[in-house]
């Protein structure tokens, strides 16, 4: 059974106009729990596939964002907060992977996420665009250097970067050893700007900082870079695993294309 479908699947949404004669604009949009039809406690806008929820709701709320958003098609991984970069040429589960680049016009490219921070990146060629999935363990493993270095092997920089909502520092205190693994293994700008102290005196891990000081060292200024500062643990318009638990997931959706339609 089916809840009863709400209107609208987008918080928010935007164009990264065409610089390149020929180039094509990059369209993105970020989604909540709004707008979809899986039961609590996945209710109701839920994209993860993984999480125990209905797969015929998971697949009518796949279906329902490409058709809202005006997408031919919508190709994910099933991030597992590794490195891995795929390529997307066609739409569809891709596997397990945590960013995912494609040239396809009006292929969508999504990840999903309940605290973990989505990020989207389009491409100075006016063709590529990027979406990766990064919480603390890609911090550590560094999959923001893994994407924009894909792309470098493909001859394209990042021009423009979207960052998603996610958990916030003072919401995600850890362990003294995890912090400590971000400090030993990330560049030091990156452990400085992402390890926090909470209210309670805990170290906390802010993945949204991190992420800023990364793609600064690796050449994306702070005005070329859009961030959604939203607090998953905060906001109940969106999913949040710290909060919840058995939760599902929303999504960050780029294309290369024109600008995504109805938002």
């Amino acid at each position: 059974m089916l809840a009863e479908p709400a209107r609208g699947v987008a918080l928010h949404s935007g164009v990264i106009p065409a610089r390149t004669p020929g180039g094509r604009p990059a369209s993105w949009a970020a989604t909540g729990r709004s707008g979809g039809c899986s039961l609590p406690p996945y209710d109701s806008l839920n994209l993860g596939l993984h999480v125990g929820d209905d797969p015929v709701s998971v697949g009518e709320n796949l279906d329902r964002l490409c058709r809202e958003i005006g997408l031919a098609g919508l190709a994910w991984p099933r991030g597992v907060h590794g490195t891995l970069v795929v390529e997307a040429t066609a739409p569809g589960d891709l596997g397990e992977a945590d960013a995912v680049i494609t040239c396809e016009s009006g292929l969508g490219i999504a990840v999903v996420g309940a605290d973990c921070l989505l990020v989207g990146l389009a491409g100075d060629d006016d063709r590529t665009v990027a979406v990766v999935h990064c919480g603390w363990r890609g911090l550590v493993g560094d999959v923001i250097g893994a994407t924009v270095d894909a792309l470098a092997a493909r001859g394209v920089r990042p021009r423009m970067a979207v960052l998603g909502p996610a958990i916030c520092g003072a919401c995600y205190p850890v362990p003294l050893e995890r912090a400590q693994q971000v400090h030993d293994s990330c560049p030091a700008e990156v452990a400085d700007a992402a390890v926090i102290r909470c209210a309670d005196g805990q170290p906390g891990i802010d993945v949204r900082l991190g992420v800023h000081a990364r793609l600064a060292g690796l050449g994306v200024k702070a005005d070329q870079v859009v961030s959604l500062n939203r607090c998953t643990a905060e906001d109940p318009a969106l999913f949040s695993y710290r909060r919840d638990g058995r939760t599902g997931r929303h999504g960050l959706v780029m294309v290369s294309q024109g600008s995504i339609a109805n938002l």
